[in-house]
């Protein structure tokens, strides 16, 4: 039986029988062809027409761009079924099948790829239609839509030319607008676009209707492997290898008179989520119209007013579309002389705010499930909710330069750049922030898109190009802004007698549709959005992993605690040194000549630390707080070598040209002083200090110093207890590579602690414990955990120990190159590297277990807060991830999708047990 490459929109069930699933229905007929054969099984008003699949394609482009048998063949068939359902046949001058050729992959890739309408037109179609319709204008201004994609697509001809003819024809015209121009002007244009293609290919825009169609199926199949598709898929994390499908649908038209229109609506506000319809349409026009905003649209809402039972009939399409795919809806839909068809429908991109309210309100709509609510909701969305927004202040006092629509949240801050190269490389090389200022967006404009941090354009709707990829990939934009004349020759663009040059900065409200003009302060917006709150607390009910945070101050935990976090699972001690009254305290601790003078700097730190403490107890009440003891080489608390070798070069050229006593006094005393720690520097000075005298050596080098923090920690929990707050203490001696280490600290540190609790009358339940970030610990975290009650994986260092890599020399240096050349698939610092790194995590978790089962184990640093390694870390069973607080609430979802993704693992498991059983 030869092979089926075609399918019609009513042969819904013989794909199914193929592909086995929906999901397989949906890789081999595309998302679009899918969903219009689905909408035809459910009686949904769609036009007749059939699908070239995915694997015909994949074929295509395998077989060196040559149509494997029976592909054409099946597509005539496809075709003749069409003509015999619509009555019309392709090329037939009194009675013509006019088609569309549209892209469809399996993933929504909008305006990425290829579509070419009004498929069949010739100049004797063109008569014949004129003499049905009696409607010159329409046939006129459909030919040269087909010249012009065709020209574009299939024959390469640069789509400016085409458009300065139009331009042209308008100032002939003295019209304002396409719509205004005659069936006469579009006659003419429909002339000069085939003398554009004969110039620039040499040969005649073909009139054959079937020549159209064939290449037309070539051009979309061809535009898989398009610069353009290439990137966005690169961008959108979408498999090269699926290819897409090519649906060819019977054209119906909106540019048919005041009784016809087109649109783009979604089935809910894609920027909010809230229960509307949102998008755009125009009366008397044809699709591309509305999406390339050629024409000021028309706000969906008002088709209510223009054709109310119209509108009554696509919003209960709307409504049974959202509940037959159990998600908001992406529909364009033509009405052609007051029969409106859908065109097209897909889950909708929207904003990650919307995503949020969305989920939420599906499941108490009864539409979805909380587990599936959770599903939907990507971590990286969560993201949103602390995105900068513009400070409210600074806003009331800047200018304002113009109102658009809001088609994408957030705020962004950057220089104006007019083309999408310029972005990329200020962005890039320059490391500038962008805000890409264009009339449209195309799909060329997309690797400017995703280098900018923002985007504008001065025309387009809330469905158009600029707003579905900013929409898809974060970036707040601001489209539609009228009154904005850019000008790309001079590089510059006006809004009355303001002129904005290339270079200038603005600042771009995507909550609001406003742009100001300058450089405006931005803030991270609470996350007290009701419905992010609801998705997160489900997300609590499924995950088995703890997320707690790195917090080295009291307004950080309790940060940390507004945004979930069950305990503090990293305090960086040392950060406490570093402020400006206790430095000098610190550098006399470092600098004093014997143990006397040591001992009194440490003392003097005590109450500070102390201090410390109690704020970080009292904001995680009942809740477990790990203080990691003083980890880096003491050096880092005084100048650096370089800069004080300098400073006394500097000083002793000045002395030289100083005349006064005064001045002679002060430099001599400057240059002593900068001596004095030039001399510590040097004493402490290591060929590589970040493995040098630091951490758990440290403390055993200068025991007063540990000590003095291990005091303070259990005055401090003792101080919090007597109030009547319940602390859970937990102490980490850091850099841990034998056991013997953690003895000689933690024998030492534990007498301290007991010391404490006696004089202040009172027992405190606490833990010792240690970080695993060198990999002799992890190899004999059997012995390690004989010792120590806890552990808590390291990742950055032990990242960098793993490696044989400094981490800030290689994100600096080669790790780039390594990234970007595939050397490496993920930069290892932001993603545990599983194969290297985590087999030492796993190895140090099943040793530390066999010696103490009730061993807690978690990680921090910054890997706590990425997905993947949030993942990885649930499959290892670590009690909990510790991360900054805003990425809290990243890690608590993330941490549900790694218990869903278990559960549904393991189903799979069950079922193939049962099934071999």
């Amino acid at each position: 039986m030869a092979k089926k490459w075609v399918y019609l929109f009513n042969e819904v069930e013989q794909a199914e029988a193929y592909a086995g699933d929906w999901e397989s229905v949906r890789a081999l007929l595309g998302g679009k062809g899918a969903n219009l054969a689905d909408m035809t099984r459910i009686g949904v008003p769609v036009p007749p027409g059939f699908t070239v699949s995915t694997e015909a394609c994949n074929a295509y482009l395998a077989a060196g761009e040559t149509f494997p048998e029976g592909v054409w063949e099946q597509e005539l068939e496809a075709l003749s079924s069409i003509e015999q359902m619509t009555g019309k046949k392709l090329g037939d001058a009194g009675n013509p099948l006019l088609v569309s050729c549209r892209s469809g992959a399996k993933f929504s890739m909008p305006g990425m790829m290829d579509t070419i309408l009004n498929i069949g037109l010739n100049d004797e179609v063109a008569k014949g239609l004129i003499k049905q319709t009696g409607d010159a204008r329409f046939v006129y201004d459909s030919y040269r839509r087909l010249v012009q994609m065709f020209g574009s697509v299939v024959l390469g001809v640069p789509d400016e030319v085409f458009e300065a003819v139009i331009t042209a024809r308008r100032k002939r015209a003295n019209v304002n607008s396409d719509s205004e121009l005659s069936a006469e002007d579009w006659q003419g244009v429909t002339q000069k676009f085939k003398e554009l293609v004969r110039t620039y290919t040499g040969n005649d825009f073909p009139e054959d209707p079937f020549d159209q169609l064939k290449l037309a199926t070539e051009a979309v199949f061809k535009s898989w492997n398009g610069k353009r598709a290439f990137d966005y898929r690169n961008a959108a994390g979408i498999r090269h290898d699926l290819g897409t499908a090519v649906n060819i649908v019977t054209m119906v038209f909106g540019n048919m008179g005041d009784d016809s229109a087109t649109g783009v609506a979604m089935s809910r506000n894609a920027s909010t989520g809230e229960i509307e319809l949102e998008g755009d349409f125009l009366i008397n026009a044809q699709g591309e119209d509305v999406v390339a905003g050629i024409r000021q649209t028309e706000p969906i809402s008002h088709l209510k007013t223009t054709m109310p039972e119209l509108y009554k009939e696509f919003e209960d399409i709307a409504k049974r579309l959202e509940k037959h795919y159990r998600n908001m809806q992406d529909m364009e839909f033509t009405i052609e002389h007051g029969k409106l068809w859908l065109l097209q429908t897909r889950d909708g991109k929207r904003t990650a705010q919307a995503e949020v309210r969305i989920a939420a309100d599906m499941v108490e709509e009864g539409l979805i499930s909380k587990e599936e609510a959770v599903k939907r909701v990507q971590p990286e969305q969560v993201d949103f909710f602390l995105h900068p927004q513009l400070d409210a202040r600074a806003r009331k006092e800047a200018q304002l330069v113009a109102t658009g629509l809001n088609v994408s949240p957030g705020a962004a801050v950057g220089v104006v750049a007019f083309d999408a190269d310029t972005a990329e490389r200020w962005a890039k090389e320059e490391g500038r922030a962008v805000i890409m200022v264009r009339p449209e967006t195309k799909p060329d404009d997309v690797h400017g898109m995703l280098a900018a941090k923002g985007i504008l354009t001065s025309r387009g709707g809330r469905t158009s190009h600029a707003a579905l990829v900013a929409r898809q990939f974060g970036t707040p934009a601001v489209v539609g802004v009228s009154e904005l004349d850019i000008d790309l020759d001079t590089r510059e663009m006006t809004v009355g007698e303001l002129v904005i040059k290339e270079g200038d900065y603005i600042s771009l409200d995507g909550n609001t549709g406003e742009v100001f003009l300058g450089k405006l302060p931005t803030f991270i917006p609470d996350m007290n959005n009701p419905y992010l709150l609801k998705v997160l607390s489900w997300a609590d009910e499924v995950r088995t992993l703890d997320v707690w945070a790195n917090a080295d101050y009291p307004s950080d935990a309790k940060r940390a605690r507004e945004y979930g976090a069950q305990g503090l699972g990293l305090v960086r001690t040392e950060h406490m040194f570093f402020e400006t009254e206790r430095l000098p305290i610190v550098q006399r601790m470092i600098m004093a000549k014997n143990s006397t003078e040591r001992n009194e700097a440490i003392e003097h730190l005590l109450p500070m630390q102390r201090g410390d403490f109690e704020g970080l107890f009292r904001a995680m009440d009942n809740l477990p707080v790990i203080i990691r003891l003083i980890d880096p080489p003491l050096h880092e608390f005084l100048p650096a070598y370089e800069e004080l070798v300098q400073d006394l070069a500097d000083l002793k050229v000045r002395l030289q040209h100083y005349h006064t006593m005064s001045e002679i006094d002060g430099a001599l005393a400057d240059i002593r002083t900068k001596q004095h720690y030039l001399e510590g520097v040097e004493s402490l000075r290591e060929a590589n200090p970040m493995l040098g005298t630091r951490g758990v050596r440290l403390g055993i080098l200068i025991p007063e110093l540990t000590k003095m923090q291990v005091r303070a920690i259990f005055e401090a929990a003792c101080t919090c207890a007597k109030e009547g707050i319940t602390v859970h203490p937990e102490v980490m001696i850091p850099l841990t590579s034998h056991v013997n280490e953690l003895k000689v600290q933690q024998n030492a540190l534990e007498a301290v602690a007991k010391e404490v609790m006696e004089e202040q009358g009172i027992t405190i339940s606490y833990k010792f414990g240690t970080m695993i970030e060198i990999p002799r610990a992890a190899l004999t975290a059997d012995e390690i955990a004989d010792v120590a009650q806890f552990f808590s994986f390291g990742t950055n260092d032990l990242t960098q120990t793993t490696f044989g890599i400094s981490r800030d020399d290689a994100e600096a240096g080669f790790l780039v190159e390594y990234l970007n050349r595939g050397i490496l698939p993920d930069n290892p610092f932001a993603t545990i590297d599983e194969n290297g790194v985590g087999k030492l995590m796993d190895l140090g978790v099943k040793l530390g277990r066999e010696t103490r089962p009730d061993l807690e184990v978690g990680i921090c640093g910054e890997h706590g807060g990425d997905p993947k390694t949030v993942d990885f870390c649930h499959r290892l069973g670590l009690n909990y991830v510790s991360c900054s607080p805003f990425r809290v609430p990243i890690a608590r979802l993330a941490a549900a999708h790694a218990a869903l993704r278990d559960k549904q693992n393991n189903a799979v498991e069950d079922k193939e047990v049962i099934a071999t059983a």
